[in-house]
């Protein structure tokens, strides 16, 4: 037990990649000890989002307070206003506590906590085959204009090209066979001393 100690899973990929997915397959595999880090954001709760559940729910001044005395891993102010962030108080607790903690970040707060944890996170890029297959799962989601949806599949392209920056590249062409190959990455990370 004591090996897996302190040990960090990132996972990022562009929308659409099946990385929430993949990243909530991981969490049912009890062997691996994963506890995940619920990210920050000031965006208002949507649906049935609940404060410390999907996420932890801050005003923008809140935000940037906490931004200005240095509380976070990593954030990014994703649209005006809107911003997502980890808090560093958060990793440390779960961290302290036995558990490897999991990311589900955006591809700059991958590449930001993998810079600053370095050996100790293990970071996988989660890629779709194609922008085509991107695009057509995005739209078969039926959830997004065809306006976002190309939003979405512009910046995918540029999500991708952030891929070798990290650890391990993960292509999801098959959901089955991308969760096993998951598993079988994390859990070869967590054996390694």
């Amino acid at each position: 037990m004591a090996e897996k100690q302190g040990k960090l899973i990132i996972v990022s990929a562009p929308s659409g990649s099946g990385k929430s997915t993949i990243i909530g397959r991981l969490m049912q595999h009890e062997d691996l000890r994963l506890a995940f880090s619920i990210s920050c954001t000031s965006r208002a709760p949507r649906g049935t989002e609940q404060n410390g559940v999907e996420y932890f729910f801050l005003s923008e001044e809140e935000f940037r307070r906490r931004i200005q005395a240095d509380e976070f891993l990593e954030y990014e102010e994703v649209y005006p206003g809107r911003f997502y962030g980890t808090l560093k108080s958060q990793v440390e607790e779960l961290s302290s506590q036995g558990f490897t903690v999991v990311f589900d970040v955006d591809v700059k707060g991958g590449v930001n906590i993998k810079r600053h944890y370095g050996e100790r996170a293990l970071s996988i890029f989660i890629q779709p085959p194609s922008i085509e297959e991107l695009q057509r799962r995005l739209q078969a989601r039926g959830t997004d204009s065809a306006e976002v949806i190309a939003t979405r599949v512009e910046k995918a392209a540029y999500e991708l090209t952030f891929a070798p920056q990290f650890d391990r590249v993960l292509v999801n062409d098959n959901l089955e066979r991308a969760a096993c190959g998951a598993y079988e990455m994390v859990s070869r990370f967590l054996k390694d001393e």
